[in-house]
């Protein structure tokens, strides 16, 4: 009885999953930010997060992301782990682990409206801390690293939207951009660690984040690929303007004010 009761638990959840007119999109949305995230190592938040929260609130989407991007990039770790710097990774690393469970309490507790507002303003200020091409040139000592990992960690539990403070630290040494994507590949896999953890402990995985999931990680999967394959073919500053251009769109046509674009 206890089985035919999840199956058929689990049969409304994908018929509810599939049934919003807004599913579709969330799939192109998905899509679209893998392509990013596996070109560039991140990118992903800030395209998803705004425009998945306008289909289906910022409460499901950030746990959505963290559950298809984690699947979805496992392949990733071994080149990742190869590559990267492991003592930097690890000690920005442990900076998220203080931030993470913060931002996790702000996903949880804030109001879902505030909360997109806040997120549509986090991530125009990150798009524009990318764009300006500001970068981090000082020394870059275990310290500023961490609280690098605190405040990308702060984000990232909130909203996902870690990525940008940690590339733009990297970015600013003399680090090539294939030993940054490394080092960011494997920092979000420890971080994403701690967010699923701190979503747990918060009660964020509801049943409708894993029927989603199952929809929307195809898409995901598929432009992750995609996005991975792209990397040294494509023109490297072609493909940041592409991804600039849609981070700029989703956190406009994301915002509650335009909620009858995707609803």
């Amino acid at each position: 009885m206890m089985l035919d009761g999840l199956v058929a638990d689990m049969q409304a959840w994908f018929a509810a999953a599939l049934s919003g007119p807004g599913i579709y999109a969330l799939m192109a949305f998905a899509f679209i930010a893998g392509l990013a995230r596996g070109f560039s190592g991140f990118g992903a938040a800030l395209i998803f997060v705004p425009l998945g929260g306008a289909i289906v609130g910022p409460k499901l989407v950030s746990p959505i992301l963290l559950v298809i991007d984690g699947v979805a990039t496992l392949g990733m770790i071994p080149p990742a782990w190869r590559d990267a710097n492991r003592s930097e990774v690890f000690v920005m690393a442990a900076g998220a682990a203080l931030g993470v469970p913060v931002g996790t309490a702000l996903l949880a507790l804030l109001d879902p409206t505030l909360l997109r507002w806040s997120i549509t303003i986090i991530a125009i200020s990150l798009l524009a801390l990318l764009v300006s091409g500001w970068r981090y040139h000082g020394a870059q000592s275990a310290p500023l690293s961490s609280g690098v990992g605190l405040i990308a960690g702060l984000f990232s539990g909130a909203a996902q939207l870690g990525g940008p403070p940690v590339v733009a630290y990297w970015l600013g040494g003399k680090t090539d951009f294939a030993r940054v994507r490394a080092n960011v590949v494997l920092y979000f896999s420890i971080s994403s660690v701690f967010s699923a953890i701190s979503y747990y402990i918060g009660g964020l995985f509801v049943p409708a984040v894993f029927a989603l999931t199952v929809v929307v990680l195809p898409s995901y999967s598929l432009g992750l690929y995609g996005g991975s394959k792209l990397f040294g073919l494509a023109e490297e500053r072609t493909f940041r303007i592409a991804c600039y251009a849609l981070i700029a769109a989703a956190a406009i046509i994301g915002m509650p004010l335009l909620d009858g674009v995707l609803r």
